[in-house]
This record gives structure tokens, C-alpha cells and sequence, in this order.
């Protein structure tokens, strides 16, 4: 047998070195989070999993072993069935389940029996997290941030997108978090993944960027959506020179209708989304917007949003919160446009040579 116990950061330094990294654990454990380019064999899915826990709670573990063990045999030998039959012997899987127990092992143990080169994770997943959790502190602060703000509807995300494919370094936390980043930035359709992984997320991206050239990131407050960004990344954000992205009012509400069409669409959707701001806002303001969205008046209910909730205090508290926001380089796209925002990316990725 060929099956080699690997430590979760020794794993994590050589994943692109593994010829596929199996996760064996179920579907709905795979969907919380998993080792980046992971595959998911599950040994046990989710109602199996749940079967053999209550066989294990309510009769007792040697019965639930028993069909434990049939189950997972009966799963192996698809996953080989289907996955394996065209592997070359040279094939080097990284294997891993919850704790680095009997999932993981079963498979790891077959496949080592065919002759394969197989590395387990010790510990597993949970090893896996606590090594993510504690290297995200250092990947955080080993790079240097230009920290893009300005107030809502001023492009941010499309400079970000526009820097990005001019080559930048670019870290997107609204889109790995799945949401706009305020009371209204539900995506419809999308749902935000777990905290652990975003987490994992953030990690990779950290860890895939070079020091020597800045990392762009937009400014965020301590929660995007219901995900928390980690504290050492916040650190660091906010310690980061600022760029102050401007753009004009009747721009930036003709942007945000741009990018919150389903808003016009779907009117209900976001009378639900304006719900939100009752406590802040008071009744009779939402319902009075409510009742504009309805009848179809979707831009003036935009323009006092933007105006009168989210400008009020915008430049204060990114004062507070980003130590350098007064020293920050003004920049101006022509417009809101692609174009504008792709010229104004190669402005200052020659700025900065």
C-alpha cells in the first residue's frame, strides 16, 4: 500500500502538485467549504451520512459500522468506476475528509492498494481551517494595498474590473462574498457562501499575489453582506494609501440603474430590500419610496437614496476608518462608461510604473 500522511500546511504549500485533490466527505460538508481545487468523492452523501448518525446515536456504533461500511464500500468503487480507470500509475491524488478518519482513510487505502501514490491530510479538513486561520494574518500583511474609495455609485467595482484586466492585482471582496456591500446589496439568484468559505477564499487570493506589486482593493467596512472580512485584512486596508474615485451625481445614479436593473424589474424585490431601512430611515420615507418604486418612479427613489442615505456621513466615517483617506489621490473617469473606466486604469497602472 502507497498512502503517505502529509500535514495540512505542508498540503496547502503543494497543492498544485497533486495530480487531484479529493475531498471525501459529503456534498452539503463539500458546499461549506473545501481545500481550493478540491473534487468532492463523497464515501458517505448527505442522507447516508445522516442515516449512519442516527443508526450510531439510537442503536448502537457496530450497527451503524456495518452499513457504514457497505455504504462506503458501494461509493468507492463508483468514484473508481467512474474517476480512476483512465489514471496513469503515476497519478498522485491528495485525499481528505472531516478529520483525516475512516471516509478518508477507506479511500486513501484502495487506491494505495491499486498502486497509486496517495497522500492523506492528518487532521483533515479542521486541520486544514486552523492552518488557513492562522497563515491569513501573515498573506494579509506581507502585501501592499491601494485602497479604492468613494461614495456609492462612483464605479469603484467597475475600476476595480477595468484594473483587473489591464493586469493589476486586483482583490474583488464583493464578488467572492456574493454581494454589493450594503443594506441593498443582495444579488438575486445568488447566495453568499459560509464564513469558512470566504475565509478560504480570501486566503488563496492572498496567497496568490506577488508583494512587489500593489494589491486594488475596494474599500469595505468590517461585514460585506453577512460575511465578515478577517481582521488582519481589515488592518491592513485601512492602514493603506487611498485613491478617491469621483464621478458625478447624474453619473453615478445612471450608473447604479445600470447595475441595479433587476430593482426595475422586479419592484416587490426591492420594496423587500427597502424594508431594511425602516429603522433607520422611518416608516413613512420607506413606504413613501415603496410607493414610487410601484408606480415606476424607480429614478428619483435612486437619486434620494443615494443622496440622502448613503452620502450623508460617507466621507466622515471613511475618514475614521481609513487612516490615510486625507492624503487620497483624486481620479476621475470621463464617465461611467467601460471605456472610461479601462482608460482610467491605464492612467494609473503607468502612475505607478
Amino acid at each position: 500500500m502507497s498512502v503517505h500522511p502529509i500535514s495540512a500546511i505542508e498540503a496547502m504549500a503543494r497543492l498544485a502538485t497533486f495530480g487531484a485533490i479529493i475531498d471525501a466527505r459529503s456534498e452539503g460538508e463539500y458546499a461549506e467549504d473545501h481545500l481550493p481545487g478540491a473534487v468532492n468523492w463523497p464515501s458517505l452523501n448527505n442522507e447516508e451520512r445522516a442515516r449512519v448518525g442516527t443508526l450510531y446515536k439510537q442503536v448502537s456504533p457496530f450497527e451503524a459500522q456495518k452499513i457504514g461500511a457497505a455504504l462506503v464500500a458501494h461509493n468507492i468503487a463508483a468514484h473508481i468506476q467512474r474517476e480512476v480507470l483512465d489514471k496513469p500509475k503515476n497519478w498522485q491524488p491528495l485525499v481528505y475528509c472531516w478529520r483525516g478518519g475512516k471516509r478518508s482513510n477507506s479511500l486513501a487505502h484502495i487506491l494505495g492498494q491499486i498502486g497509486f501514490r496517495v497522500h492523506l491530510v492528518e487532521g483533515g479538513y479542521k486541520a486544514f481551517r486552523s492552518a488557513v486561520l492562522a497563515d491569513l494574518p501573515a498573506q494579509a500583511l506581507r502585501l501592499q494595498y491601494r485602497v479604492v474609495c468613494g461614495p456609492t455609485g462612483s464605479g469603484k467595482t467597475r475600476l476595480l474590473q477595468a484594473l483587473a484586466a489591464a493586469g493589476a492585482q486586483v482583490l474583488d471582496l464583493e464578488a467572492l462574498a456574493c454581494h454589493r456591500s450594503s443594506v441593498l446589496g443582495v444579488i438575486p439568484g445568488q447566495t453568499q457562501p459560509s464564513q469558512k468559505r470566504f475565509d478560504s477564499l480570501v486566503w488563496k487570493a492572498l496567497r496568490g499575489f506577488d508583494a512587489a506589486r500593489p494589491v486594488y482593493v475596494e474599500a469595505e467596512s468590517k461585514k460585506v453582506g453577512n460575511l465578515g472580512v478577517p481582521d488582519s485584512l481589515m488592518e491592513a486596508m485601512r492602514a493603506s494609501p487611498c485613491l478617491l474615485l469621483k464621478l458625478s451625481d447624474e453619473e453615478r445614479v445612471a450608473l447604479l440603474l445600470e447595475d441595479y436593473a433587476f430593482f426595475a424589474r422586479d419592484a416587490e424585490f426591492f420594496c423587500q430590500r427597502l424594508d431594511a431601512l425602516t429603522m433607520l430611515r422611518g416608516k413613512a420615507v420607506v413606504e413613501g419610496w415603496k410607493a414610487q418604486v410601484r408606480a415606476g418612479q424607480v429614478e428619483p427613489v435612486v437619486r434620494e437614496l443615494l443622496l440622502k442615505h448613503y452620502d450623508p456621513g460617507y466621507a466622515e466615517s471613511t475618514r475614521r476608518n481609513f487612516t490615510q483617506f486625507t492624503q487620497a489621490q483624486e481620479i476621475a473617469p470621463d464617465d461611467r462608461s467601460a471605456a472610461a473606466m479601462d482608460r482610467l486604469a491605464r492612467q494609473l497602472l503607468a502612475q505607478a510604473g
